[in-house]
Parts: structure tokens; sequence; C-alpha cells
């Protein structure tokens, strides 16, 4: 949806509601995938039962505390909120970790851990500027790169019937009636993404989903027992899984969290050339990264995943034109509205495995294409081919061969397999300690 009448560059111009209620739907269109199937890959991970109320309530927490972060980034109060159209999701970057941790020490201790990190990352706050020499595009390139490395496993996994601790029938896992559904996803997500225009372009991945819900649904594959016991209204719960500190989950989680708030330094930065073409200001730099440890604080008190701003909203502020932060605005109060009905999360969680798998097939390869297309931007001399070479066997080759370091203990073992950590810490440390070529 392309509005040329008139300009919004100005992030406080409100265009009229006719206008900016669809516009703001356009922004949840376009995230709302990517933004609950992290809860339902840590849910797995954590052994909840697929479809079960407790995978339900982490999904309307995911929806309802996107709402509630972008709201913090679009309104603001004080220094929280860059005042900018930031739209905030649940962020991939932290699936790892925090399945890893989820795993083998359960949920109390992940979101403890979300909590405590996300304090950490409100603190960024105030020294953000100081801290983006040690991540420029070679060190967030190849965290990104490693993120959806590490997830196209998952995928696959989805899209062949069953994954991690829910896996499905034996004799069905890898069958055709699987594969055609994800495939189903798959190819309606490429049509829609490459030939069409406007809201279905943006909205491609979702509109894949449901036509891949519709058919699994006509093979038989959805169950919809807990859409019927499902409640119309939800009861929010501080703490759901109690308060349990781990200071190697705290260390992991708050080092994911220093990797987001840069990538929300990029985005930020990204809106406001696409929207305003001007560099962002220091004050909304800052604003941003307050908002982004906020939320995911806040989130994981009532048992949300952490929140980062999303980088597709990024390219439908390049496309309308449209820099109303109100629009924005509007799109986090429908995330809210869908997060306090249990009945639309319990439809979410039906959801078949092999239809989520066809389209985190094309999430996660994106979120892998995203960065080699950062890693593109930079000089590949040896001195980066090497720490690209060094990092990523690092990272992906611990994730593989985990029983390489068996005997290191609890979660210092999760962090070195979970693929981000080691890739991260390798590329800093390169970074900053090997010379630049001459």
């Amino acid at each position: 949806m392309t509005i040329t009448q008139h300009n919004y560059a100005d992030p406080n111009e409100m265009p009229p509601l006719a206008q900016a209620v669809p516009l703001g739907l356009q922004h949840v269109l376009a995230m709302f995938a990517s933004n609950v199937t992290p809860s339902i890959i840590v849910a797995g991970a954590a052994g909840l039962a697929f479809g079960g109320a407790e995978q339900v309530y982490l999904i309307q927490m995911a929806m309802l505390f996107a709402g509630v972060a972008t709201l913090f980034q679009t309104v603001g109060f004080g220094p929280v909120g860059a005042r900018l159209p930031i739209m905030q999701g649940t962020s991939f970057a932290f699936v790892g970790v925090l399945a890893g941790i989820a795993a083998t020490q359960g949920l109390s201790v992940a979101l403890t851990a979300c909590i405590i990190g996300g304090l950490g990352h409100f603190s960024l706050g105030a020294v953000i500027q100081h801290l983006r020499f040690l991540f420029p595009p070679l060190v967030t390139g190849l965290v990104i790169l490693a993120i959806g490395l590490y997830l196209i496993p998952v995928a696959i996994q989805y899209a062949a019937g069953g994954a991690a601790k829910f896996q499905m029938e034996a004799e069905s896992f890898g069958s055709l009636k699987h594969w055609s559904v994800a495939l189903t996803v798959v190819i309606v997500s490429l049509v829609l993404k490459f030939f069409t225009k406007g809201t279905l372009s943006n909205s491609a991945i979702l509109i894949g989903l449901i036509i891949g819900y519709l058919l699994a649904l006509a093979f038989g594959m959805v169950n919809f027992g807990a859409v019927g016991t499902a409640s119309w209204f939800t009861s929010i719960s501080a703490l759901p899984y109690g308060f349990e500190f781990s200071l190697g989950a705290v260390i992991a989680v708050t080092l994911v969290s220093i990797v987001s708030a840069i990538e929300t330094v990029g985005d930020v930065s990204a809106t406001t050339k696409a929207g305003a073409g001007r560099q962002a200001t220091d004050r909304e730099i800052a604003g941003a990264t307050y908002a982004d440890g906020l939320g995911t604080a806040v989130a994981g008190v009532f048992g949300g995943l952490p929140n980062t701003s999303f980088s597709q909203n990024v390219g439908i502020v390049g496309m309308t034109g449209i820099m109303s932060r109100h629009v924005v605005t509007i799109g986090g109060i429908i995330l809210i509205l869908c997060g306090l009905v249990p009945k639309i999360g319990a439809v979410i969680a039906s959801m078949p495995l092999p239809v989520l798998g066809g389209g985190v097939i094309v999430m996660f390869g994106m979120v892998a294409a995203a960065g080699l297309n950062m890693l593109s931007e930079i000089n590949m001399n040896r001195r980066n081919m090497v720490i690209i070479a060094v990092s990523l066997a690092a990272g992906l080759g611990l994730n593989l061969v985990p029983e390489a370091v068996q005997y290191l203990p609890g979660v210092v073992k999760i962090m070195a397999t979970s693929a981000v950590a080691p890739t991260a810490f390798v590329a800093i440390l390169l970074n900053v300690v090997l010379p630049e070529d001459v």
C-alpha cells in the first residue's frame, strides 16, 4: 500500500485514520509469523506439549509484549523510545541460547535470564554510542549469518513433521503428506513475495502459512481441541514459571543482548534514512536501545521472550514513504489486542509442524541471507576472510559436535554449542586483535 499524495517524512505526522489503520495492519502482517515462531521453538525445547495451554500462553505473550514494546518505541516516555516508526517483535537472535537453557534448566531459568539481561540491555542506552566500534558489519553480519544457519536444521525438522521433544509419529516423519504441506507454504510465499506488490507481497509468509494451514486441515492434520477450550480473554501471570537465577544463563542472554542492541542501532539508522533521508540522532539511538531492553525485561516478567526491532518493517517505511510513528503505534495496539485473546494464540498453536516448517524455511533462510548481505558490504581481504572462517568454524563446528566440549560446566557448554555466542565472541576478539591488512 503506497500513498503518494502526501509526504509524511515527519515522525509526528498522522495520516487520516482511513489510511493509518490499514498501514498499521500492514506492519503487523509483515512481522506476525516471525514474531510468534521463537516462542514455539523455545516451548518445544522446554518440552511443552505442542498446542498445549502453556505453549498457547507463550504465543500470547509474544503478541502482547511485542505490542507493548512497540509502544515503548513509538510513544515513549522520558529517555525511553526512539519516537520513530520502529516495530518491535520477538527476537530470533536469542533462540539458540534460550532453547538450550530451557531444555537443560527449564523456562524459569531462561525467563529469569531474560529479565536480568533485559535490564542490562536497557543500561546500554547510556553507552551505546561508545560500543558501536565493537560491532562493525563484519561482526554483526557473521552473527546474523550464524543465527540463520543454526536455525535452518530446525526448519527442516518442522517441515518433515517433527522436532526436538515433540517428535510426531516416527513412521510419518518425512512423509510426502508433510512435505507437500511445507512446500505449499514455501511456493505460495515466494510467488506472492516476488509476483505481487503492496500488502500481498509484505504479508507473503503469513498468507503462505494460512494456505498451508487450510491444506493441512483438509488432510486431517489440525487438532482444534485447544481452540475449543481456550477462553476469549486472558489472565496474565507475573513470573508464571517462577524466578530462578543462573549466572551462566544471565551472561549468555546478556551477550546476545549486546548484539541485539547493535542490530537495533542499524534498524534505527535505516529507518531514518529510508523514511526521512537523514541520519539517526544520538537521542533516537539511545531511546531505541532503552526501549529494546525495557521491552525485553517487562516481557520476561510475564513469560515473554526478548524483543528487538524488526528489520522487515524498515522496508515498509521505505516502500510507503510513511515515517509516521503513529501508524506503527496502531500496529502495536493491534498486537496487544491479539495477545489478550487466547483463542488467537490457540489457533496459532494448532498449526501443524509442517505448516510452520514451510514458513520458517523461508524465514530462517532470509535471516542467513541478511547476514550475507551485511558481509557483502565489507572488503573481503585476507584479514576479514580469516575472521569469517575462524568464527563460523568455531560457532557452527561446536554446535554440530557438542561432545567436543562435553566437560564444560552447564550453561558454559550451552553457550559454547549455541552457534551464536562463540561466533560472536571469536569475531569480536579477532576483529580487535588482528591488524588491518596493509
